[in-house]
């Protein structure tokens, strides 16, 4: 296969790329703007930041597989590459704790202050008497929305600081933030109101974009933390700024509306970061994460490979709006399954999905077919008088 790697990874990963037989290009510099001129005829694409536009994906003449190498999949045009049939990949859960340690770490740098003292000290201030006000987070009480692998990496982290989390989160039921020692709480809007400090963790999406607004800062309580280390389409940017003037919150974010993409870029939005304490998208980025998604493009690529199933691929169907399901028994034969298709094709039946299981010793096998319509009796007959086919049920 031709690979474009659009983004910098691990050069142990190259390695294994080329070493499987594939036909690598290293172009880490590229941006949305030039990455539709180098698509070509590559078929699978590796991006970690790179934005994936549908220009990009209209330009590809040969591309079925894209793979995040990390988790969020926010900055590829899903509906776009799924309406061309081709593969998006992701690789969750192997920057977890990556993320979660800078999310601790922005945590307690907003309370300590940590970066206005440093460019302080830098500029030739000594402020002791400034910085030396700190409420401490031992014994404070985190919120967290969001728990999923992040977020329960961060309660985890936040427990060993002693302090009481508690948390919500769409899945969340009461039973399992019991088994993991938080508090549940019912509404996002309840978590606001009670905590000292607060730490997102929630995918971007239609529901979750701009759910951090000025209603819910309004409630949080004046002096509290808010870390973002998830997207930055979950905060509203401009109700924000406004939060931290009216409340004096105490800010940590990795993350901004509209950031810009790739390594290195302007960065606009410079009003808001003179008045938190922020890293430029980072939280992913340790030897440690970048390790492990490096050895899960590997597996998604050999899986792919021998199967022509990636693993962990986000833009799959979940449930076939097909509700008829033909099984067919078979003898393990050339041309016995081209029969069945062809006489579901003069019936207009569309197959929505199939499964062909081979029994030991291959001589016959077992075909399930998902189809958008019920194929009529006369159909059913015709099949069943076929000496190739040894039992045909509509279920």
């Amino acid at each position: 296969m031709k690979i474009l790697v659009a983004d910098k990874l691990a050069d142990k990963s190259i390695s294994q790329l080329e070493a499987l037989g594939e036909k690598v290009t290293v172009s880490p510099n590229l941006d949305p703007e030039t990455l539709p001129d180098h698509i070509n005829d590559n078929e699978v694409l590796i991006v970690r930041s790179t934005k994936v536009n549908a220009d990009t994906i209209d330009k590809a003449t040969s591309l079925s597989l894209i793979i995040r190498a990390g988790a969020g999949v926010n900055t590829i045009d899903i509906q776009a590459a799924s309406a061309k049939g081709i593969h998006v990949a992701n690789c969750p859960g192997k920057n977890t704790d990556a993320v979660a340690e800078l999310a601790v770490g922005l945590l307690i740098a907003a309370d300590r202050r940590i970066v206005d003292a440093t460019v302080d000290l830098r500029a030739g201030v000594w402020n002791k008497k400034e910085y030396g006000k700190a409420r401490g987070l031992k014994g404070r009480k985190l919120g967290i929305i969001g728990l999923g692998a992040i977020g329960k990496a961060v309660a985890k982290r936040a427990q060993g600081l002693e302090m009481d989390v508690v948390a919500w989160s769409r899945s969340l039921t009461e039973a399992q933030a019991d088994e993991l020692g938080i508090e549940y709480k019912k509404s996002f809007k309840e978590v606001a109101s009670e905590v000292d400090a607060i730490s997102i963790h929630l995918a971007s999406n239609k529901d979750t974009n701009s759910l951090i607004n000025k209603d819910f800062l309004g409630r949080m309580k004046d002096g509290a933390i808010l870390i973002n280390s998830s997207r930055g389409e979950v905060v509203n940017s401009e109700d924000l700024k406004q939060a931290i003037a009216e409340k004096n919150l105490r800010v940590g974010f990795d993350v901004f509306e509209n950031e810009p993409s790739g390594g290195k870029a302007d960065f606009s939005d410079t009003e808001l970061a003179n008045m938190i304490t922020c890293t430029p998208h980072v939280g992913a980025s340790t030897d440690q994460s970048t390790d492990a998604v490096a050895d899960e493009v590997i597996k998604i690529i050999e899986s792919y490979k021998a199967t022509g199933k990636p693993l962990n691929t986000v833009n799959q169907r979940q449930k076939a709006s097909a509700k008829n399901n033909l099984v067919v028994r078979h003898y393990n034969r050339v041309g016995v399954l081209a029969k069945v298709f062809d006489k579901l094709k003069q019936e207009k039946i569309n197959i929505e999905e199939m499964e062909n299981m081979i029994f030991e010793a291959g001589h016959a096998a077992s075909c399930s077919l998902k189809l958008d319509q019920a194929p009529s009796e006369q159909l059913i007959e015709q099949l069943k008088d076929d000496n190739s086919i040894i039992q045909v049920m509509l279920k």
